[in-house]
């Protein structure tokens, strides 16, 4: 059992820790240069999101955590994302792992939160390393990449790896602890720069087999966890956290546009002020219909997950493909919009000191992430609605 001493919790409402995330954007856009300058989110910053119960959003409340509607987790990454894209990133990944946790032994977070239950964990689940099978669980070794917010992780990290397991492969994650890896600062990216996803080098770490699970399985005794909350999807919950971040991103480009819109002149055009200009405000009024409609959808998707999952029951198949897919389009819609947009600023967008040059980077970059691959999925759902045969193995966990 935890050593933990945990007082009464004091859960904010949804409202409440929603209007925390959004009161800090002028404090993220006053930091979001130095962020990227320094290639990591500031002590301080994470410092301000544990203050808020960010990372206490998806966290059991066994260990002191909120067990909240991940919808609140994702509409605090739309917030934060507006004011620094890298800042939110962070609190996304940070922020999705107590949720990991809780579908893991409870010996695991026991371990995990035994002396502070604000400690954080990152991740690399891409199998970049190797995994070979040991006497009581597994042995590790290798690179694995990009790694988000490691340096304020102190409880370790998250790690992919694939397994033989009776003649079939598994795709399992594993925890380990911060003192079985090292940090290698390799992270030199066109955005997201600020997100310090570093490099974690393995030598022979042992991870027990307790501190593994089998990544997009879902069934009863993969998602029975310690309250409803783990009944909802582990793929779904982690996707729509970064298509959350990434509606974020959007919206600040938006917030941007109108702010550079309002005072401009056009010089070449004879409307003059530029928010008499048809384009402009056409732009402008695409893409915000673009965002609305991706926010709306990843809201939605997790709306009605959770109205399974609330009442302890596993969300159906068909409506877990629908969720997972759709929501894969979110990065692809959110760099049109911003793109759109960003062209209208013309040259005055490109220099270095404009925020809306790193923005539009930050939102490229986010858009490559695995999370948002719509052209392989487009087509596997495509053909799921056609009635073809789900691939195997299925990623949405066919168990259920």
């Amino acid at each position: 059992m935890s050593n933990i001493e945990i007082a009464p919790l004091q859960i904010p409402s949804a409202e409440d820790i929603v209007q925390r995330a959004q009161d800090m954007i002028p404090m993220l856009r006053e930091r979001a240069q130095a962020c990227e300058a320094n290639r990591m989110v500031s002590k301080e910053t994470i410092q301000a999101f544990q203050d808020a119960g960010f990372f206490r959003i998806l966290q059991p409340k066994r260990w002191g955590g909120y067990e909240m509607h991940p919808n609140v987790l994702n509409k605090v990454l739309m917030e934060l994302a507006r004011g620094c894209p890298s800042s939110a990133w962070n609190v996304m990944v940070l922020g999705v792992h107590p949720f990991e946790v809780g579908l893991l032994p409870a010996r695991v977070g026991d371990e995990l939160w035994a002396q502070d239950s604000s400690v954080l964990v990152s991740s690399s689940y891409a199998p970049f390393g190797t995994v070979d099978k040991a006497e009581g669980g597994y042995v590790l070794n290798g690179e694995w990449l990009t790694s988000s917010g490691c340096d304020h992780a102190a409880g370790g990290a998250f790690v992919g790896g694939r397994v033989q397991e009776q003649g079939e492969t598994e795709f399992r994650s594993f925890w380990v602890q911060r003192s079985q890896f090292d940090i290698v600062d390799d992270w030199h990216v066109v955005g997201l720069a600020g997100t310090g996803s570093k490099k974690l080098c393995l030598r022979n770490a042992f991870v027990a087999g307790y501190r593994s699970h089998v990544i997009g399985a879902y069934d009863e005794s993969s998602h029975g966890g310690v309250n409803n909350l783990y009944k909802m999807p582990f793929f779904y919950v982690f996707y729509a956290a970064v298509s959350s971040v990434i509606i974020g991103m959007a919206r600040g480009m938006a917030d941007l546009y109108i702010e550079h819109m309002k005072p401009r002149q056009n010089i070449n055009q004879a409307v003059g002020a530029a928010v008499n200009d048809p384009f402009i405000k056409g732009r402008l009024g695409e893409a915000h219909a673009k965002i609305l409609g991706a926010t709306s959808r990843v809201l939605q998707n997790t709306d009605e997950a959770w109205s399974y999952a609330s009442q302890g029951r596993l969300v159906p198949l068909d409506v877990r493909i629908r969720h997972f897919a759709t929501n894969q389009f979110t990065g692809g819609e959110c760099f049109d919009a911003a793109h759109m947009i960003f062209k209208k600023t013309s040259t005055r967008g490109i220099w270095m000191n404009s925020p809306l040059q790193r923005q539009m980077r930050d939102i490229l970059v986010g858009a490559n992430h695995i999370t948002q691959n719509q052209d392989n999925i487009g087509e596997l759902l495509g053909g799921h609605l056609l009635g073809n045969p789900l691939p195997q193995p299925n990623p949405f966990g066919a168990k259920a």
